[in-house]
């Protein structure tokens, strides 16, 4: 509902044309292929395949597609993988459709586009202090994998992994695996 709205409104734009929608991030790369659009508004919360996924597969495919990431999570983390992974501008959904207009027209024009209150706080907040295995051991857990099953999905050893998630929730303050999730996804950082 929220992305064909958003279609509704940006195809009222005059020098606006929606080429295609999909709902499913899975979906994305398929639908550039065959359409060819000179941008691509990403969810960051997607069925199938996250936004950011999603976006790392573009980047590879159609390196010079301009692409905008919208959220409807505000979260600093969220920001900095975005621009680490090539998005060309990041903007929260509830933002004036005339400023997502805007967004598409000046990412169009060689410009990144950040929501100033975003860059603000993911500045005050720093960096992820989790290294990319951590995420990684974090994100299947998050799924609900035990450790042995955490083990066997990333090729490391059942002592390797529980090392990580102890390393993983020192960093993030938790007290158990659980909260290390719930604190690293509250932040962006999975």
């Amino acid at each position: 509902m929220v992305r064909e709205a958003l279609a509704a409104l940006l195809g009222l734009e005059p020098d606006i044309e929606i080429a295609a929608q999909v709902g499913r991030g899975d979906e994305v790369l398929d639908a550039v292929t065959r359409h060819r659009p000179d941008v691509a508004l990403l969810d960051i919360e997607m069925p199938g395949l996250s936004g950011l996924d999603a976006l790392a597969g573009l980047r590879a495919a159609h390196p010079s597609l301009k692409v905008v990431i919208l959220t409807t999570f505000g979260r600093p983390g969220y920001l900095r993988r975005a621009m680490e992974s090539g998005a060309d501008a990041f903007l929260v959904k509830d933002a004036p459709a005339a400023r997502l207009a805007d967004a598409v027209r000046r990412v169009l024009a060689g410009e990144r586009v950040i929501d100033p209150d975003l860059a603000a706080a993911a500045l005050a907040e720093g960096a992820s202090p989790l290294t990319d295995r951590e995420r990684d051991v974090l994100g299947a857990a998050a799924r609900g994998a035990g450790n042995a099953e955490v083990a066997a999905e990333l090729g490391l050893s059942h002592g390797t992994v529980r090392n990580y998630l102890s390393t993983a929730m020192q960093k993030t303050g938790a007290r158990n695996r659980t909260e290390a999730v719930r604190i690293a996804h509250e932040k962006g950082w999975l």
